[in-house]
């Protein structure tokens, strides 16, 4: 569904660390969604105006603090569910053979298993990125609870992904449409996430 497309390219843009493009980035996030009114976009457009209200240096700090300097709110799903294990090596190179299966290439800066990244995999190739979504969900759910008991603002993108992604069996796959996502990603050497 385009609305979900539309969500998973949102929530990775902001779930991405704010760096100088980040009111830009906002910009064309709050514009793209506001010809999608649903639940899921009204609670992107919250998380956008909190983070307008907070001073881009302050919103780079409340990031790191929030996702980088605790085990219970990292971006990276694998922590979830297998911890520092062996296991978790086997998924992240399952993960990495997965994008490459449908000719994506993970940043060679950040590991394949970074929300932001599987959520621009789901909305630009939702046939594999769905069930991906669908198979990491338990650790969504882990993080966003983390997120609501932290009191950060960022629990609403998790909450607006949650919403596309249905608890319980995996729903039956559709082709993935030839139409582009409704706002593309610029990228730059180094960014964060999954390219083609």
């Amino acid at each position: 569904m385009n609305r979900h497309r539309a969500v998973h390219q949102a929530a990775a843009l902001l779930l991405s660390y704010p760096d100088p493009a980040w009111p830009q980035r906002v910009t064309q996030v709050t514009t793209a969604l506001t010809q999608l009114p649903c639940v899921e976009t009204e609670l992107l457009h919250r998380f956008c105006r909190a983070a307008a209200l907070t001073p881009p240096l302050d919103l780079a700090a409340r990031y790191v603090t929030t996702f980088d300097r605790s085990r219970r709110r990292t971006l990276h799903l694998t922590h979830y569910t297998d911890g520092d294990t062996r296991r978790r090596g086997a998924s992240l190179a399952a993960l990495k053979a997965r994008y490459r299966e449908h000719g994506w290439e993970p940043d060679a800066g950040e590991l394949p298993d970074f929300l932001p990244a599987m959520l621009e995999f789901a909305a630009r190739c939702p046939q594999a990125g769905t069930p991906l979504l669908h198979q990491y969900r338990g650790a969504v759910d882990l993080l966003a609870q983390a997120l609501d008991a932290y009191h950060s603002p960022y629990a609403d993108v998790l909450r607006a992904v949650q919403r596309t992604v249905p608890a319980g069996p995996l729903p039956v796959p559709v082709p993935d449409a030839p139409t582009p996502v409704p706002f593309p990603i610029l990228t730059t050497p180094g960014d964060e996430g999954v390219r083609r």
